[in-house]
């Protein structure tokens, strides 16, 4: 066989199909592969630890401080059949996240994007550094990501197709993403404020049955919230005061800025993780803009030239015989990505006079040609821009909601990528894959602002420590993780004392073999001596860096800050102290 014919048969073994296929393999493997690698977040041992107690004694009662509770009821349903485990805890979220990049498959059928874009879009949904983080990671935030794409595919299908199935799943869409987390309204609003746009605009006509199946959706997403916020009914009172304890604790947070950081925090990061996707995202917004205003010109150019040659025929015309022919001869197999073509109105069976009355135009005025890629490339830069927006304006500056700005801008990034040699997504993706792998799996602490509050490496020292020992004394205060490493039987030899400066007496007269406590507390206990301090947890913080940013892109030796533990052990004990 030839070389032509080989290179002929591989590119016909790899369809698109398969090239997805092959994409959400190496996604999968990416977020499952040493997925207990690093200890626990100091947020993922909570919710673990939330998530067993609901598991085994059937309790749970929503709090804003932790979020929604579909994320405890699936994490308790995978330990019921799995058991309990770093490993486990994270299992769904690095499944949802693996699942991502499928979902450019059906925006991709219904013509919005075509096949090159949508080979990207994938790869850097599997790739990128903030969402394989954010996938092997229990936060609620991978879930609402999910659930957004579920949402847009939804909605995409019922503007094509009006049909009620398609609402109903963008309204268990909703549902499900609003008992995730607090920040679901913000992509359910920007969702809602463009679809009004392509109404207002005459862009859609809405179905005939659109009042019914609104009304089908939103039943759907507060019957799935009522449903979880009244822990299925055990705390029906829940649902009378989760709304107003949810919106009065989140606005005092916001203006706490307990974890703050500039307006444009989020652009560093994207800088830092998702350069090729941040100037690409730039490049297309470009382009979309500066491409638009020459068309404008040369249609209007156009359309000038046609009214001076045919004014009676543009006034006084049939609609269908002034609009161009491929748009009247329209029809489904025309919309596949790889023949886009423009198209008046999605709905079938609905008439051009029809939707010329619906928008108030008269008879025989030529409506506007919709390109649909065109607008939903300019559908995705606004949902961008928008939620760009509003997370530099929230006050709380946390490195996971990177991941609701990331979304859209990916979409954003390949609109023009066909314009580009191959060498320029290959290139991208070197840069991700790289920097996926230093966040993700160096095992040992990172000095990168991607963590936040993570809990150190130095930890498993101290669990070496706990698990020689009988007795074991906490500071209640910073039981975080202990509590959740040790919640089983093996948890019985640790006690967590409050307030331990007050309670010298007990601690003395404990019997302990450890005292663990704050280093900030001093604490010093008759007949105990500091063994070690060990490294708790570490963050990285933008105000103390914020003089050598450019520097510390390059050398990745920032300031990081730590809570640490003081280790006391009995006086001439066995342990070797420090």
């Amino acid at each position: 066989m030839t070389a032509a014919g080989l290179t002929s048969q591989f590119k016909g073994f790899f369809t698109f199909e398969r090239t997805l296929v092959l994409i959400f393999l190496v996604s999968l493997l990416f977020r499952l592969a040493f997925l207990d690698l690093k200890l626990l977040h100091h947020d993922e041992a909570i919710h673990s630890w939330f998530s067993y107690r609901l598991l085994t004694l059937g309790e749970y009662s929503y709090d804003p401080v932790y979020h929604g509770p579909f994320l405890y009821y699936v994490t308790a349903g995978v330990f019921s059949f799995l058991g309990a485990s770093e490993f486990t805890a994270r299992l769904i979220p690095a499944i949802l996240g693996s699942t991502l990049c499928l979902f450019v498959y059906p925006v991709y059928r219904l013509g919005y994007l075509n096949r090159i874009q949508a080979t990207v879009a994938a790869v850097f949904f599997a790739i990128s550094p903030d969402l394989v983080y954010f996938s092997r990671f229990l936060r609620n935030d991978i879930f609402v990501v999910f659930f957004t794409l579920v949402i847009l595919v939804a909605a995409l299908y019922y503007i094509e197709k009006g049909k009620l199935r398609y609402a109903l799943i963008a309204g268990a869409g909703v549902g499900f993403g609003m008992s995730c987390k607090e920040n679901m309204p913000i992509v359910v609003l920007i969702f809602a404020v463009f679809l009004l746009y392509l109404i207002y605009s005459g862009k859609w006509k809405l179905p005939r049955l659109w009042i019914r199946d609104l009304a089908c959706t939103v039943i759907i997403a507060v019957g799935i919230m009522a449903v979880f916020y009244s822990s299925f009914g055990a705390v029906p009172e829940m649902l009378m005061t989760c709304w107003q304890t949810a919106i009065e604790h989140w606005l005092a947070v916001h203006e706490e800025q307990r974890l703050g950081g500039p307006p444009y925090v989020y652009i560093l990061l994207f800088i830092l993780y998702e350069l090729p996707i941040f100037l690409l995202a730039i490049y297309s917004v470009y382009r979309f803009f500066m491409g638009g205003r020459s068309l404008k010109r040369k249609k209007k150019q156009s359309l000038s030239e046609e009214e001076a040659e045919f004014p009676e025929d543009l006034l006084e015309g049939d609609a269908e015989t002034a609009l161009p022919e491929e748009v009247t001869t329209t029809s489904d197999e025309n919309l596949c990505a790889e023949n886009p073509v423009p198209v008046v109105d999605s709905e079938a069976g609905t008439t051009i006079d029809e939707v010329k009355e619906s928008l108030g135009k008269p008879t025989g005025f030529p409506l506007p040609i919709v390109d649909k890629k065109t607008e939903f490339a300019r559908f995705c830069i606004f949902w961008m821009i928008a939620s760009m927006a509003a997370y530099a304006y929230i006050g709380e500056k946390v490195p996971w909601l990177i991941l609701h700005q990331l979304v859209p801008m990916i979409f954003v990034s390949v609109f023009y990528i066909e314009r580009w040699k191959i060498w320029v997504p290959v290139l991208a993706s070197v840069f991700l894959i790289v920097m996926m792998l230093h966040v993700a799996f160096t095992p040992a602490d990172i000095n990168e602002p991607i963590v936040q509050v993570q809990n150190s490496e130095e930890l498993k020292e101290l669990f070496t420590m706990i698990d020689a020992s009988d007795k074991v004394a906490v500071d209640f205060d910073e039981r975080w993780p202990i509590a959740w490493y040790y919640y089983s039987e093996e948890g019985k030899k640790v006690s967590y004392v409050t307030n331990m400066n007050e309670n010298i007496d007990y601690l003395k007269n404990g019997d302990f073999d450890l005292i663990i406590v704050h280093d900030d507390k001093n604490l010093s206990v008759p007949g105990y001596e500091k063994y070690t301090t060990l490294k708790k947890s570490y963050w990285f913080s933008y105000y103390d860096n914020k003089d050598r940013l450019i520097p510390y892109y390059f050398l990745r030796d920032g300031k990081v800050g730590s809570l640490n533990y003081d280790v006391l052990v009995r006086t001439n004990s066995s342990w070797e102290t420090v």
